[in-house]
C-alpha cells in the first residue's frame, strides 16, 4: 500500500471514529451507529474527499431487553445521506431479487456486488431457548437503483434472508439528501418461536469502473461541506408485536460529520 493510500485509509477510519454515536430512548433498544467513508481500491483519489467517489462502510450495535431479554426484531433500516450526495447507478450490473431468492449470490452477474462480504450477529430462538447466531451479508446493485442485502446462516440454524433496500428523497428533504430506506422481513427458526434479534451488523457497499478511460463511481460525496460538517441520520425501526401503533417509533441516531479535505 502506498504512504497516500495509507493516509486516505487513516482519514476515513479517524473520520469514523468520530461517527461513532448513540441513541436510545425509554422502553426502546440502544443504537450505536458507526460510518466509515473508505477509498475505492483500485481507483486513486477516492474515499473521504469532497466530490470525490467513495464507498461507505457502516455498522449498527443494538442492545436491549424488550424482547425477552433481547431487542425486539428488526424490521427496517434507514440511512440518511448528507446532502449532496449521490449515487450514480448507471452502469454497474445488477443482480434481481428473483435471481437471489430462486438461485442465490453465485448467480449474480459479475461486478453486480456492491461490495464485500459483511457480517451480522443476532439471536435465534428454538422454543424457550435462544442462541446466538452469526450470519454474512452480501450486497448487490438492484435493477432500478436499490441495493438487495443476503444475509446467509449456518450455524446453529440455516438462514437465507433477503433484505431490500431503495433511495427516496432523491433531491433530499429536511437538511438531508436522498435516503435509503431498508426492509427487513420477520425471522422465525421454527413454526411459533420467537422472531430472530439482531445485534450487530456490519457492511460495505460502493464500486466503481472504468469504461473509454474514464472512471464511473457509484457513489460521490458532495462537492462542498458546511460550516458545521455533514448532517447525517439513521434509524432502525423494531417490530413490537401489536404493542404500539401500525408504524413503529423508530430508534434515531443524528449527527453532524466533520468535513474531508479538499
Amino acid at each position: 500500500m502506498s504512504t497516500r493510500r495509507r493516509l486516505e485509509a487513516l482519514a476515513a477510519l479517524a473520520a469514523g471514529a468520530l461517527l461513532a454515536l448513540s441513541a436510545s430512548a425509554s422502553a426502546s433498544p440502544t443504537l450505536r451507529f458507526k460510518a466509515e467513508p473508505f477509498p475505492i481500491t483500485g481507483f486513486p483519489h477516492t474515499g473521504y474527499i469532497l466530490g470525490a467517489g467513495t464507498a461507505l462502510g457502516a455498522e449498527y450495535s443494538i442492545s436491549g431487553n424488550e424482547y425477552g431479554g433481547f431487542p425486539p426484531p428488526l424490521i427496517g433500516v434507514n440511512v440518511y445521506f448528507p446532502a449532496g450526495a449521490q449515487v450514480h447507478p448507471a452502469g454497474f450490473p445488477t443482480c434481481s431479487k428473483a435471481v437471489l431468492e430462486r438461485s442465490g449470490p453465485r448467480a449474480c452477474p459479475a461486478g453486480s456486488a456492491a461490495g464485500p462480504v459483511g457480517q451480522a450477529r443476532g439471536i435465534v430462538a428454538f422454543g424457550d431457548e435462544r442462541v446466538e447466531e452469526t450470519t454474512t451479508v452480501e450486497s448487490f446493485y438492484a435493477p432500478g437503483g436499490g441495493l438487495e442485502f443476503f444475509t446467509t446462516g449456518h450455524t446453529p440454524v440455516s438462514l437465507e434472508i433477503l433484505s431490500s433496500g431503495h433511495y427516496v428523497q432523491l433531491h433530499g428533504a429536511g437538511g438531508y439528501g436522498l435516503e435509503l430506506v431498508t426492509e427487513v422481513p420477520l425471522v422465525s427458526t421454527v413454526p411459533g418461536a420467537d422472531y430472530a434479534s439482531v445485534e450487530f451488523i456490519s457492511v460495505e457497499a460502493g464500486s466503481a469502473y472504468r469504461s473509454h478511460g474514464r472512471s464511473f463511481y457509484y457513489g460521490t460525496l458532495p462537492p462542498s461541506c458546511p460550516a458545521d460538517g455533514f448532517a447525517v441520520k439513521t434509524e432502525a425501526i423494531f417490530d413490537r408485536g401489536g404493542a404500539v401503533p401500525e408504524v413503529p417509533e423508530p430508534v434515531t441516531v443524528s449527527y453532524r460529520a466533520p468535513c474531508p479535505r479538499k
